[in-house]
């Protein structure tokens, strides 16, 4: 099995942190990964986007010609790179944001991971909504697995603030199971 996800958004969404915690994870797990950042070329707002490939063999290209799944946080992401997801693809959307669906021919995921993430307590863990969210509905990874992943990642960090990554984690992939 060998599946591409695009995450898109703007700096400062978590975008890069959300698809290197999903390679990471997925290396965890023993399987093959890669990551590939991209930024626009404004300093700061800009919009940010990487590639991450999770594969049982080995990947030969860390560029997939069209993506198996999006992850877009904005509506700008979400219209810049819709058209490079494959034909019957996955789409998961950050619904506080974007309100516009332009494919039919793709499975779409709306999860309003802003909302969440403020009821939470933190707008700054949306973009862990977004991973839960993800997992919740491809099961791409195991919950276990990247929340060991995201211990690692806040070990000198305070209790509460991996408490409130576990609360994301688990209520995205709620969200994404049921969407």
């Amino acid at each position: 099995m060998k599946q591409s996800f695009v995450f898109s958004g703007s700096g400062g969404q978590g975008i890069m942190s959300a698809g290197i915690t999903l390679a990471q994870t997925a290396i965890e797990m023993e399987k093959h990964s890669t990551f590939l950042p991209e930024y626009g070329p404004e300093q700061r707002g800009g919009s940010a986007k990487c590639t991450v490939i999770i594969s049982d063999e080995e990947i030969i290209s860390p560029l997939p010609k069209k993506c198996d799944t999006l992850i877009a946080m904005n509506e700008l992401a979400y219209a810049k790179f819709i058209g490079d997801v494959k034909e019957g693809g996955t789409v998961v959307v950050n619904s506080s944001r974007i309100k516009t669906i332009a494919r039919d021919d793709v499975k779409t995921i709306s999860v309003p991971v802003d909302d969440v993430a403020l009821e939470l307590g933190n707008v700054k863990v949306a973009n862990t909504v977004l991973i839960g969210a993800l997992i919740g509905a491809t099961g791409i990874v195991s919950k276990e697995v990247v929340i060991e992943s995201l211990s690692k990642k806040f070990k000198e960090k305070s209790p509460k603030i991996m408490e409130l990554n576990i609360a994301a984690i688990e209520k995205g992939i709620e969200l994404g199971s049921k969407a």
